[in-house]
């Protein structure tokens, strides 16, 4: 591939990455599945973005582009049947039976209203009823599955009217593919077992009976065959989706990735004899490699810090100071590429703001309830797929720019684009600052 190709494709990519902001952007479809399990009877809550079901449901019949609750209230019972469809669960390889419709409305599962951090969420509550006192729960999720492929499920399963001395929640991030999970729960008492057992109500035959789903396998036992999703697994792909949708944190990677393939020196002007200080393309890749390693291990390991502390509610800043200070920080890590106040030791601007960026990457584990939850397995998890997402960025970005460091493209490159960046984070610093709505991110 010629240089002109080569940096046609760069900047295509960088376009991209500065402009996704400036466009609608989706931010990442979530929803939560609470479910406690009482012998054979599965209490479930259910919180799903208003945005969400208004996409498949029409909610917004007016088109004013804002819900009321009048128009989510009369439309309580499609909401309802949306999951009722969508989420079904099993228990030791019989299908638990959901609450009917009809239903009667108590306040224990009246319609309900909840703020996440991103917007408002419809709470479902209701019940599943299984065959006998549930010992391993299988989760099939489904919701939003063919209009979202970014759509999330985050399952947090345990048993109801726990002891002290219970094992923590297990929790799963249930996505388009990955659907499924089977939570194995711990051991009920034996005299608590044989009680439930012997209180427990048969489901209907009917029920019962298996029927050929669209594959023509049972549908009662296609899954149980299956190998499980792993948790951990499930928290990695959210570390990985959760730094490619992090505008903020894309740019700021890029800021640092830029001149990592240039060294600053001295140069001295033959003509006049005035000795300034530049950018200059650096020939030893070792070196290079060396600066990039060092900033990222710099970011990985103060984002893990801050990440922790939050999560176990140690440390809990304002969500609007963070946010801003993560602008702020992209704003300054882009001017320090034009007007370099830190060039040789960058790795320590990458720790300072680290820490700060770890704080915006914990609200993507606190509204999954992962305070309350096991915590070492998901926050190991999903610091390794932010690992695995900003390597895919360093990845992509380091062998163009080494390629191209010498010429005069680059040069015009790195001045646009640096400054474009500090623009965009100065309307996001600003937006953020003053409640702002000018462009997304």
């Amino acid at each position: 591939m010629s240089r002109a190709r080569l940096f046609a494709a760069v900047a295509l990519a960088f376009a991209g990455l500065v402009a996704a902001p400036l466009a609608q952007a989706h931010k990442a479809s979530d929803a939560y599945l609470t479910l406690h399990v009482d012998g054979a009877v599965v209490d479930a809550r259910i919180d799903i973005a208003l945005r969400d079901l208004d996409r498949d449901l029409y909610l917004d019949t007016n088109a004013d582009d804002q819900l009321s609750w009048k128009e989510v209230r009369t439309r309580w019972a499609d909401i309802a049947a949306l999951a009722r469809n969508d989420i079904r669960l099993s228990a030791d390889g019989a299908r638990c039976t959901p609450a009917p419709a009809s239903t009667p409305v108590t306040d224990a599962n009246a319609p309900a209203l909840t703020e996440h951090s991103d917007g408002t969420y419809a709470v479902l509550r209701t019940q599943w009823h299984c065959a006998a006192p549930v010992q391993q729960l299988s989760v099939e999720y489904e919701l939003f599955a063919k209009t979202d492929p970014t759509h999330r499920g985050i399952a947090r399963v345990s048993r109801a009217n726990a002891a002290a001395d219970a094992p923590a929640p297990q929790l799963a991030v249930l996505s388009p593919g990955n659907g499924w999970h089977r939570f194995k729960l711990p051991p009920l008492p034996a005299a608590a077992a044989t009680a439930m057992a012997a209180s427990a109500t048969p489901a209907p035959p009917a029920l019962m009976q298996s029927t050929p789903d669209a594959t023509g396998r049972d549908a009662d036992t296609a899954t149980v065959d299956e190998a499980p999703t792993s948790s951990f697994f499930g928290f990695v792909r959210e570390g990985v989706h959760h730094i490619l949708i992090g505008y903020d944190h894309i740019l700021f990677l890029l800021s640092l990735l830029l001149p990592s393939v240039w060294i600053r020196s001295a140069v001295t002007d033959p003509r006049t004899g005035v000795t300034r200080t530049r950018w200059l393309p650096s020939n030893n890749l070792r070196l290079a490699l060396t600066n990039v390693l060092k900033v990222v291990t710099a970011f990985t390991v103060a984002h893990s810090i801050t990440l922790a502390l939050s999560v176990l509610n140690i440390v809990n800043p304002p969500s609007r100071w963070v946010e801003c200070i993560i602008a702020a920080s992209v704003v300054l890590a882009a001017l320090n590429n034009i007007w370099p106040v830190i060039s040789e030791a960058r790795w320590k601007l990458t720790f300072v703001f680290g820490l700060v960026h770890g704080f915006g990457f914990a609200s993507a584990l606190k509204d999954a309830g992962l305070a309350k939850g096991a915590l070492v397995g998901p926050l190991v998890g999903f610091n390794v797929g932010v690992e695995i997402g900003q390597l895919c960025i360093v990845a992509v970005v380091l062998p163009i720019a080494w390629s191209l460091r010498g010429t005069r493209t680059y040069r015009g490159a790195f001045a646009a684009g640096s400054l474009a960046i500090a623009g965009v984070a100065g309307l996001w610093l600003v937006q953020r600052a003053f409640d702002l709505s000018l462009i997304a991110g």
